[in-house]
Order: C-alpha cells, then structure tokens, then sequence
C-alpha cells in the first residue's frame, strides 16, 4: 500500500513539474538561444585603408573568403584610415572585421544606391528606390565585427545635388512624401546574424533592420547619430524571432530601438543592459498587425528620449501584441515616460485592430516628471500590470480604455540611472 501511495505521489509531482516546464516553455521570456559572447571568425584576407573607393575589392574578398567561412579585415596603414564603398553584400559564412580607429564610409552618390528605377535621392510615395549599404539577404551564419565605425555619411552633401540624404529627408516631411535613402544595414530572409563591437553612426535612414530573420545578435553596439536627423531608427528587429540586443549604446533621431510585425509574428526577442541617449525610446509598431510576441526589456536606461516605453499602433495596421516585460527599468528627462497609444495615426481606418495584452511593468523607476499615456479603443482595452512602479511627483496621467492592475508611488529619492555594462 505504501509503495502504491509513493508512487502515486511520485507520479503527481511528476505531473506538476512537467506542468510547469510546459508553462516556462509556453510563456518563455525572449530569445530561446543560449546567446553567449561571440567570438571573431578566421579572417582569410586583410585590407589596408588608402582612402579610395574600395567597392569592388571588398565585395570580391568578402565572395572569396566566405567559401572557406573565413571574413575579410579592414585596417589602417598608419597613414590612411578610411574605406570609402558603395553598396556590399554579405553572403554566408562570410562577414567583415573592422579594427579599431578603421571608418567604413557610403560613398554618398545616389546612382551607386540607385535599384534600377533611378528613384534613389529622388522624393516619391513609396520611399524604396535605394539599395542599403550593407545587404545580408538569404544567408546563414555571416556577421560584421570589431571595434572600428561604419559611416552611413547621411550628412554629406550628395553627389550631383547641393542636399544632403538628411536633407531630402526634411523636404520629405515637408512636403507629405518618402524620401528615397539607403539604409545602412538590412539584414532579410537570413539565419544567425551577428554584429559585435562595432559603431554605426549617421545612417541616411534605419540603421539596422531585420525582416524575416531567424536568429540576430547585436552585443556591445555603439549608435551615435544626431537627434535631428530625420528616419534614423537604430535597430528595428521585424518579422523576426529570436533577436538579442545587449551591452549596446544607442542614440539616435527616431526610435533607438523599434519592434515591428508586418505581415509574420515577431516574437522571443530580448533587451538586455543596454543604454539609450537620445532618440524616441524603446519602442513597439506603429506595424503590428503579424503579432507580436514574447519581448523582454532587462535592465535598460534611458536618458533624454522623447519617449521612454512605447507601444504604437493604429487600425489600419494594428494586431496582437502581448506577453511583453519591462523589467528594472530606468528614465530620466523623458517627456513620454510610458506612451501606449492606439491612436497612432489619428485618422486612421481599417479593420486591424490593436490589442495590447498581459504587458508587464516591474521595477521601474522615472526620475524626473513626465506625462504618462494610456489610450485604448473603445472594443479594445489596454491590459497593463504594474509592480514596484516609482515615478516622480508632479508627472500627469491619460488613461482611456486601460486596465492597468497593480499601482504605482510617487516617491523616489534617485537622481541618476544607473549606466549598465556596455
């Protein structure tokens, strides 16, 4: 009888073990890869600076060296630090090594960007006649690395125009049109990309976006670009899953960081101890109507962002997003503290609907006062839960169509955020 009882009890324990690994594995919380600290591959060629443009020789070193899954080196020659090049492509197994004090420069001529409609430089409504400097498009296993700088050159002067790509950009505001500008990294239909160490500055418009990516690490990424300059999102994972962000720095004139879901689900993605100056925070949309899903924010600072948490999006091109966690979070001189907004576009009309579901806020403190938005629809309400939230005294509250559970209090004695391991 004993041993039939023990075994009943070891059976039921049993149960609730799996039960509850069926729920971590149901409920999982961002990037599902062990993502370690990468290491540089083989290089199998270096390349000396000498100020020239070096397009075809990078792109046929990178080719080659790709076949034996080896990378190409830049470096300096003592004399010369720059490479001037219009657009590359990374294939896999392949990738490039910048060593420190090394600029990788667009050469800023539109014909070079130009995809064959000779629309790049040029205003339209669509905004899409640009080739990107840096392409990684149906490859596996390929990364950029070091600790030197690529430059998108978005404030040089364009070749056969008397404008800028940033320029063109504010007519394009100006005049309710795109403008058509490279961005500086786009990575698609891809496998396990990596970037590590490197500095990206000055991109004409997003400075790395992912679209249909399985597997994307940024670690220790240095962005820094003028907060005036027009499009320049720092890292925008879309349709992606299993995305890490992490140790970076990121300043920049749009959203440091932007997750966004057209057309197929972006989920398990992780931010973790990273740092943002300025730009428009850590957002998600305004495109979610392919769902969103399973987004950690760990131990992130932000400094001087127009907005610090954000969630955008509209009917005509909402859609689920949920199981997201803001987790010891830290904001500081932010007019936006926490902007969740389904009004994006206030015109807006369709039938894709926003739903911002179980999105999870614990341990968050901002430091200076802000105003605080909450704007749900009326056939669809915010859910929203609250732990050991502090905010200062004096911030001011919107809330329409929100379930926020949990509170928050207003009393906090900190004066700075702390800054995490970069």
């Amino acid at each position: 009888m004993k041993k039939k009882i023990c075994h009943i009890i070891k059976n039921f324990l049993c149960f609730i073990i799996f039960y509850l690994l069926g729920i971590g594995l149901a409920y999982s919380s961002g990037d599902t890869r062990n993502v370690i600290k990468p290491t540089l591959p083989k290089s199998c060629y270096t390349l000396k600076a000498n100020d020239s443009n070096n397009t075809n020789i990078i792109q046929n070193k990178i080719d080659y060296c790709s076949k034996s899954n080896k990378i190409v080196t830049l470096d300096s020659d003592n004399k010369f630090f720059h490479f001037y090049s219009g657009p590359l492509n990374i294939p896999s197994n392949g990738g490039l090594l910048i060593n420190k004090g090394v600029i990788l420069s667009a050469i800023p001529n539109p014909t070079l960007f130009d995809n064959g409609n000779n629309l790049c430089g040029k205003l339209d409504n669509h905004g899409k006649g640009c080739k990107p400097f840096i392409l990684i498009n149906n490859t596996s296993n390929s990364g950029i690395y070091g600790e030197g700088t690529i430059d998108g050159q978005g404030n040089s002067v364009m070749k056969g125009t008397n404008k800028t790509w940033w320029g063109l950009a504010s007519d394009a505001q100006r005049e309710g049109k795109s403008q058509n500008v490279p961005r500086l990294i786009e990575i698609k239909n891809s496998n396990n990309f990596i970037l590590y160490n490197i500095s990206l500055k000055n991109s004409p418009n997003f400075h790395v976006s992912t679209s249909n990516v399985n597997g994307f690490t940024a670690w220790g990424i240095k962005i820094n670009t003028p907060a005036n300059a027009r499009n320049t999102d720092g890292i925008d994972p879309g349709t992606t899953k299993n995305a890490t962000i992490i140790h970076s720095y990121i300043s920049t004139g749009d959203d440091n960081v932007a997750i966004k879901a057209s057309g197929n689900k972006t989920e398990h993605i992780s931010i973790i101890n990273n740092n943002f100056g300025k730009g428009h925070g850590m957002s998600i949309g305004s495109e979610t109507y392919g769902g969103v899903n399973d987004l950690l924010v760990n131990n992130l600072s932000m400094n001087g962002t127009t907005s610090g948490i954000r969630i955008k999006s509209d009917r005509s091109n909402g859609g689920l997003v949920q199981q997201i966690n803001y987790k010891n979070i830290c904001i500081k001189d932010v007019q936006y503290p926490i902007y969740l907004d389904m009004h994006y576009h206030k015109n807006a009309v369709g039938n894709k609907i926003p739903q911002f579901k179980n999105i999870n806020f614990d341990n968050i403190k901002v430091l200076t006062p802000g105003k605080f938005i909450f704007n749900g629809l009326d056939n669809s309400i915010i859910d929203v839960k609250f732990n050991n939230v502090k905010v200062k005294k004096g911030s001011t509250w919107e809330k329409n169509n929100v379930n926020i559970s949990g509170s928050y209090v207003e009393e906090i004695s900190d004066n700075n955020c702390p800054i995490f391991n970069n």
